[in-house]
Parts: C-alpha cells; structure tokens; sequence
C-alpha cells in the first residue's frame, strides 16, 4: 500500500521533491496556501531569471553560510544534474556572461512553472490551492484549512519571511517555536545596506552604478557592481557580502565596507600612474588616467580629506580600500532572501524535524545563506530532491549519499 506524503508549501523546493518521489511507493498531495504555486518562483524572474550558476561544483558549495550543511543535498543533486533535468523536461538552458545559467532566449519563467508543473501533473501530484497550514493535532498530524490531515510523511516548504505578496510572509515561524522546535528570528539577506549619504553627493548621484568594484567585509572579498541609492548601496558586490555585514551589525550596531575601485590593479600600479601620470589636476588623473566614473570621484573627494585627496600616496589607498559605514539594513521585506527560519540544530542530516518524526524541512525556511545569482534556487531544488532519494529509500537501510562527484 502506497504511503501518503503531505507537502505543504507550493515552492521550488516542494515541487522538485514531487518531482522526484517515487509514484510507485507514495501518493503525493501538494498544500498551497496561494491560488497558485511558486509566486516568488515567478516574482524573482521578472529581475532576470537565472536558474543556477555554472561554477564547478567544488567551488559552488563554498557559497552557502554555514559551510557544510548543505553539501551532501548539493552534490547529490548538483547544478549539472538541474541543468539535464530541465532539458529533460523541455527547458533549455544556456550560460550567461556572468556564468549564471538561465533558460534558452525566449522562454519565459511561467513556461518553466508550467513544464514543471506538467511533469508533477503526468506523475498523478495532486495540488489542492488556498490550503494553509495552522498547527497540528495531538497526534501530530498537520491541521490544514481547519481540517486534520492523515499522512504518513509531512514535508515542510513554508519559504523565507521577505516578499510578503507571494505569500512568504514566515509567519509560520511562532507555530513552530511553539511546538518546541527550535528556530530563528528572521533577518534580511541580499538587501540593500543603508548609508548615510552626504546630501550633495547624494542629491546628484542618486542611481548611479559603482560598475566593476570589488567590497571586502571581514576579509571576505565580493567583485561586480553596485547602485548608489538613496537609501544607501545596493547590488551583487554586496549582496554577496550579507553574512559579514550582517554579523557587524549585529555586534557593532554598524558595519564597514572597503571599496576598491580598481581591483584589476594594485596598489602599487594605482599609485605609479597617480605619480607618474602627464595630468596636472588630480581629478584629471583619475578621470583619464584610472578611468574612475564621476561617482567615484565625487566619493573620494567629499569623504576624505583635501591634503589626503592631493598626496598620492594616500589617494592610491583609498581608491582600493575605500572605507564606508553601514548603519543598516534594508526591511526584512524588501529583502530577496531571508536567513533565520528553523534552526539547524532542529533537523537531522536528512532534514528531519528531530523532535517530530517522519516530518521534514526543506528550502528556504531552514537557517541558511547564500548570495545572489542562481545559489538560492540551486539549493531550494537540492533540498527537495536530496529528501526525495531518502524517502525512496528509506525502507531500504539509505544512507546518507556522501561525496558525490559531478563536474559543471
């Protein structure tokens, strides 16, 4: 007799662990709380649908906070393997200059939602829309719509709290804190960062790109491109850099950024073209010669010194490490990500809720980061499919697939 799974939550995460479950050993209901699946799924490709990144595995891995937790789901489901099942499904991919990996030209992100769907629909997954989630019962089983659900597994897809009008609101969050599961508070994650802007440069750089830019917090290094908003600095050079920023914050109730404005050089090759350069006027120098943008130019000169700004020395450090003070983040709603959610702690390697058996967590609910450019995404789906291979197996003494290897 077929084992009943109930997942609740419409997402990446959900929909890749429908995909691969076995139809010959479950029935499959799907528990979404909108009128449709996946809406951040289809928000986020309105900003450019990447669907992973091309790295080699090895270094892909190396992207997620904390290291470690999702390396096995990761390489046992790999940005190859989620390349070929996309082809196998009829989405094409290609990479893109950044290496990020979209679909083929001309395909929408509402076609990918609908091929998806397509495969869960040839597989017999029931969906059941405007279903949500409130609590369980005495026997642990999920309440949904005010109704007991039986089921012998119940997975857990619920999303981040950031982009409240696709439905990932978290506000599942004190449902399970007050089961006695562990969790997190939740916190923005590839947002924009607040900074508080000299008015005259602001009022005449409001929107401009800082274009080819490398950021260091902590030690840890960022290179590509960020806005100047009047808020403060958003965009992947930062984004990326959310974990270092966010612990600053959180301990120093600010945080520092070092800019470089040309990490294609070094220090000593910026300050021998400073030197040595045929300009007279600094400002000329760093116009024709480092082919600085105005924006940067009017950064340096309104946040250091007039004596550091002519001494070229001093200017060559500040144009590659250029110190700027974050004083916070972007609402937890406008945030792309989320980190916080359950806490690691809470689940076993197999994304089993400890004190819940036979009940798993998966995606974006669990305490995890990583940056902009197909990682979420990539991750989301591993998840899923990782907790499918385990319930597959699970009556066949599975373990653990450890060390996978898959080039990219």
């Amino acid at each position: 007799m077929k084992k009943r799974i109930a997942i609740i939550g419409g997402g990446p995460s959900a929909l890749l662990l429908a995909a691969f479950l076995d139809a010959e050993k479950f029935t499959v209901t799907v528990y979404e709380k909108n009128k449709t699946s996946a809406r951040k799924f289809l928000v986020a490709g309105k900003g450019g649908f990447n669907l992973t990144h091309s790295e080699p595995i090895e270094q892909l891995i190396k992207r997620y906070t904390p290291n470690g937790f999702l390396d096995n789901a990761l390489l046992h489901f790999t940005n190859t393997d989620f390349r070929n099942w996309l082809e196998q499904i009829g989405i094409p991919t290609f990479i893109g200059s950044s290496k990020r990996i979209y679909p083929k030209e001309g395909i929408k992100p509402i076609q990918v939602l609908k091929a998806i769907l397509k495969t869960l629909q040839e597989k017999g997954v029931v969906f059941k829309y405007e279903h949500t989630f409130t609590n369980w019962d005495e026997n642990n089983n999920p309440i949904i719509n005010n109704k007991v659900i039986p089921t012998d597994y119940t997975v857990f897809s619920l999303g981040g709290g950031s982009w409240k009008v696709t439905g990932s609101d978290g506000e599942w969050l004190n449902t399970f804190s007050k089961k006695g599961i562990e969790t997190k508070e939740f916190q923005a994650s590839n947002c924009a960062y607040q900074v508080d802007w000299k008015s005259n440069f602001i009022q005449k750089h409001e929107g401009t790109p800082l274009k080819n830019i490398a950021i260091k917090c902590n030690n840890v290094f960022q290179k590509g491109e960020a806005v100047i908003t009047k808020f403060g600095l958003e965009g992947n050079a930062i984004y990326g850099l959310s974990p270092q920023i966010r612990e600053q914050l959180d301990t120093k109730s600010k945080a520092t950024v070092l800019i470089d404005f040309k990490p294609s050089l070094s220090l000593e090759n910026v300050h021998t073209k400073l030197k040595l350069s045929k300009y007279r006027s600094t400002t000329d120098v760093l116009k024709k010669e480092l082919k600085l943008s105005a924006a940067t130019i009017d950064l340096l000169k309104s946040y250091i010194s007039k004596e550091s700004y002519l001494h070229s020395e001093t200017l060559a450090k500040y144009i590659k490490e250029f110190p700027l003070e974050i004083i916070n983040m972007a609402p937890l709603n406008e945030a792309i990500s989320t980190v916080g959610g359950i806490d690691l702690n809470a689940v076993s390697e197999n994304f089993e809720i400890k004190n819940l058996p036979n009940q798993f967590c998966i995606g974006e609910m669990l305490d995890w980061d990583a940056p902009t450019g197909g990682y979420l995404l990539q991750a989301c789906v591993s998840t899923g499919v990782y907790l499918a291979s385990h319930l597959n197996n699970k009556n066949n003494n599975w373990l653990p697939i450890k060390q996978k290897k898959s080039s990219s």
